[in-house]
């Protein structure tokens, strides 16, 4: 890998990691379109996730210090909304580190993220439709008002993520929505949660990794700094931008967006079938 690919794939990753389209299918695509394969591959699409967990710790820092404080006081709102997060990670850490070698040798292909893109967008479509339909006022409007219950029901919606092309931040936000959060709350809370869920995820594949990551002649310390940092600039834009375009225009578009590029990964796949044939 060279430091230009490296650069793509980061901004990849930046890009959608905090939008409902999959960050880790995008990564999968975009590395596979550029000849980038094999279970190093994967283990550096996964921790650059980094670069943009340094970009919701540098647009959060003041919730995630009043987190911290919530440590020595469980019943504040900061201590609240740290019970809730705990309760939402854990049921995606138990169940990933159950599953994580057969997802990675099994779902790290484009066919099944274009499966998961296509029925995920689907799920966004109908229910945007129907929620705007119904127009309930959200029962929770900040994100540290998220009762603990509630969190970990969140918390078991996003063991669904593990499929490659889900996307996190989709399951998550949709799962707040449907529990009464606000869209501002439920888009809130799924990046807070990516801090514990894909720092556990980053931190396990590059010590599992990291002699390939580091000094490796397929990657290589300059090509993961460079992902890391792109990765994380991109993810500052890419959450300011998401969150007004949120506001605004819900969540449909991107279920759309989701079925396009789903439909149009199956044609390039049969397509390329085909011509072996």
């Amino acid at each position: 890998m060279n430091l230009f690919q490296a650069a793509i794939l980061g901004a990849v990753e930046g890009l959608t990691e905090f939008l409902p389209v999959s960050s880790t299918g995008h990564l999968i695509l975009a590395a596979h379109a550029m000849g980038l394969v094999g279970g190093v591959m994967n283990a550096f699409e996964i921790v650059i996730q980094a670069g943009a967990l340094l970009a919701v710790l540098w647009l959060y820092r003041a919730r995630v210090l009043e987190v911290l404080r919530g440590i020595a006081d469980l019943r504040s709102p900061g201590g609240r909304l740290l019970l809730g997060l705990l309760a939402a990670f854990l049921p995606a850490a138990v169940t990933g580190l159950l599953l994580h070698h057969w997802i990675e040798e099994h779902l790290f292909g484009p066919l099944p993220v274009a499966i998961a893109l296509f029925l995920g967008g689907v799920v966004m479509v109908v229910f945007e439709r129907r929620r705007r339909g119904r127009g309930i006022a959200p029962r929770y409007g900040a994100v540290d008002s998220i009762p603990v219950r509630v969190a970990f029901l969140i918390g078991l919606f996003q063991c669904a993520s593990l499929w490659p092309g889900t996307s996190r931040s989709m399951v998550t936000i949709l799962a707040g929505l449907l529990l009464g959060c606000s869209a501002v709350a439920a888009a809130e809370f799924s990046f807070l949660l990516a801090l514990p869920t894909l720092g556990a995820a980053t931190l396990y594949d590059f010590l599992k990794h990291r002699q390939e990551l580091l000094t490796g002649a397929s990657v290589g310390l300059g090509a993961t700094l460079v992902g890391l940092v792109v990765a994380a600039v991109v993810a500052v834009i890419a959450i300011r931008s998401f969150l007004r375009y949120l506001t605004r225009h819900g969540l449909e578009p991107f279920g759309w967006y989701r079925i396009a590029l789903a439909l149009a990964i199956v044609a390039f796949l049969w397509h390329h079938v085909v011509g072996l044939g």
